[in-house]
């Protein structure tokens, strides 16, 4: 898909199964969490509590019932502990691509600040996007349009692209606003399932790619 940048386009990301696997977080946190309750036995502990995740289990509810640990704690240690998480390929170049013809880079994405500001630091890309909006700071959630209308005002622009992975609320307000719309595809590690038989045309991207390796920077 070739997508043609200048001065005046405006290219938009989500973070999370967007630019890495939000599940890379999970494991990161998790082996944090193991080192700091049970150094000697880390590695068990991680491949314990990720085996229950992946059961469906209420792991933080383990960890409180088998270790001197309070749940609260443990969601803290999970939100701010500082990942180790690595982009999808070919997404920095992607990126960079855009820079290089003279687009704007801003993400969407909803979460806490500190939480997803770490994130994009670790995956050293903030220096990257003109505008970061966090959904806890503007006080609104995807899909509200006003999440998208930030962007609008802060990088005036001819064009605006959103890419996203989250079909329920990652496209229908840029759909509705006259942006172009992109849905990266569940590589098969997404924490949120993407089909909804259920959802209106609207909320579905107009163009899908598997990989950013689809994208042609032009």
């Amino acid at each position: 898909m070739d997508i043609k940048v200048d001065k005046h386009t405006v290219i938009v990301f989500d973070l999370d199964d967007t630019l890495y696997n939000e599940i890379e977080y999970l494991k990161s946190a998790y082996k944090f969490i193991a080192n700091d309750l049970d150094p000697a036995n880390r590695k068990s502990l991680y491949r314990n509590m990720f085996a229950k995740y992946r059961k469906g289990d209420n792991v933080f509810q383990y960890l409180a019932n088998n270790y001197k640990v309070e749940v609260k704690d443990l969601i803290e240690a999970y939100r701010n502990h500082n990942p180790k998480i690595s982009l999808f390929d070919d997404a920095y170049q992607t990126l960079t691509d855009i820079k290089r013809k003279g687009g704007s880079l801003a993400i969407i994405t909803d979460g806490r600040v500190n939480t997803q500001m770490a994130k994009i630091e670790a995956l050293g890309i903030k220096d990257l996007f003109s505008e970061i909006i966090i959904s806890e700071a503007l006080g609104t959630e995807k899909p509200n349009e006003q999440n998208f209308k930030v962007v609008e005002e802060a990088i005036p622009a001819r064009i605006y692209y959103y890419i996203g992975d989250n079909i329920s609320k990652d496209f229908v307000s840029p759909n509705t606003m006259g942006w172009k719309t992109i849905g990266l595809i569940d590589n098969g590690l997404n924490i949120h399932f993407q089909v909804d038989e259920n959802l209106k045309e609207e909320f579905f991207p107009q163009f899908l790619i598997a990989s950013y390796k689809e994208l042609n920077i032009v």
